[in-house]
């Protein structure tokens, strides 16, 4: 999820110290139905309704959603701190077995899966259609799907819905490894949202975040025929309410913090199937909010396995003074940024993240929050997504084999 390019001032926070939030203070406000948003970092939440959320969102301004999360997560630092050291990950070196996986990766069935889960009226996270397709996912990854099986024929490969206290499910693969731990993880958000009307609007959501849904389910199809059995445990994550604050990401991000998971790390596919006509083909590193050593191992995977090349996003920019900070978005000034996708979550509790994402800002999908974000659009390219597969099954495979 990220959003167009428009004149926004986003509100003016102020640092001031404040009493922490009680959990009865939680619990009244949400049976309320106010939510507690983090809007800025380092700053303390905010309640705000249901409409003054989706008037956030409509306004492009991202946030991290903490109803469900804040107890669990108020002794957790609020995000790694700049100056630690990036986490170190060795250049690629399985070149030779990735050579005969990566070109079993199959867009005609990609199409295939987008275009059942594209069939849902909409998939926001408060929809009876938004809970059917978690559903459709953990089917699909469960059973036979175009005269193929996924994981049916694994055995030891589980796969799990994972519950929130709102309607939608996320999805949760798991690929266990010759020991327990560090985990490798690779996400999308698998919900959509028409920003005009979230509950009952049309959300095919084809490219935010279908492209990213699909990729991560070929990925793993892929990596299961060419019986892909790693070292340490992969997981593959579909997130439930990324468009409504990092919602699902969130609460598994925390329940492992919480229970000790050590996740080696993260990286998240969110769109990547649309670049502006006329504009340069590449990947587009988001470049905050991430971790520069993964990010440095993220160039040289697809300098390696990709025919399109790198490029990086630029990072907001952000004015100070003593007692205020105050974020810019305007025509040249509309990059990832504070919670706009699901890595962020990872992030907060310190797993080293990183987001490939489908073009440099200003040259990506226009048409998303909206019943137009299908794969007609003029833009659109299953070549350009393949590419983000193949980065997906090299990640998991090079940090986990």
């Amino acid at each position: 999820m990220k959003f167009r390019p428009t004149l926004v001032i986003a509100a003016i926070t102020l640092f001031a110290c404040a009493v922490p939030i009680s959990y009865t203070e939680i619990v009244e406000k949400s049976r309320q139905g106010l939510r507690l948003l983090n809007l800025v970092e380092g700053a303390e939440p905010e309640w705000k309704t249901e409409e003054e959320k989706i008037n956030l969102l409509r306004a492009g301004v991202h946030f991290f959603d903490v109803t469900e999360v804040y107890e669990l997560e108020k002794d957790f630092p609020t995000l790694k701190p700049e100056s630690a050291v990036a986490a170190k990950f060795p250049p690629p070196s399985h070149q030779a077995a990735l050579a005969n996986i990566l070109p079993l990766v199959s867009i005609p069935n990609m199409q295939g899966y987008l275009t059942n889960l594209t069939a849902f009226n909409n998939r926001y996270y408060k929809s009876t259609t938004g809970s059917l397709a978690s559903t459709y996912i953990l089917n699909t990854v469960k059973t036979s799907m175009f005269d193929f099986q996924i994981i049916s024929p694994r055995g030891d490969i589980k796969a799990s819905l994972f519950n929130h206290s709102w309607g939608q499910p996320s999805v949760i693969v798991n690929i266990p490894g010759g020991s327990a731990s560090p985990i490798t993880v690779i996400g999308a958000h698998l919900d959509s949202i028409n920003l005009n009307n979230p509950s009952n609007g049309r959300a095919p959501g084809a490219d935010d975040d279908g492209t990213g849904t699909v990729n991560l389910i070929e990925g793993l199809r892929v990596l299961v025929a060419a019986d892909f059995k790693p070292s340490t445990p992969v997981e593959f994550h579909w997130y439930s309410g990324e468009e409504a604050g990092l919602l699902g990401s969130q609460a598994i991000a925390t329940a492992y913090k919480n229970a000790g998971v050590n996740v080696k790390a993260f990286m998240e596919l969110d769109m990547s199937g649309y670049f502006k006509p006329g504009s340069r083909e590449v990947m587009a590193l988001e470049a905050d909010y991430i971790d520069e050593g993964l990010n440095t191992f993220l160039k040289s995977l697809i300098t390696t396995y990709s025919r399109i090349p790198w490029t990086m996003d630029i990072p907001v920019q952000w004015s100070m003074t003593t007692n205020v900070r105050v974020k810019l978005t305007c025509a040249y000034d509309v990059q990832c940024g504070y919670a706009c996708s699901d890595h962020a979550s990872w992030y907060k509790i310190g797993v080293p993240s990183s987001f490939p994402y489908e073009a440099v800002t200003g040259n990506d999908n226009p048409n998303i929050h909206s019943a137009t974000d299908t794969t007609n659009v003029v833009g659109f390219s299953w070549t350009h997504s393949v590419e983000f597969v193949k980065i997906g099954v090299a990640f998991v495979y090079e940090l986990a084999i």
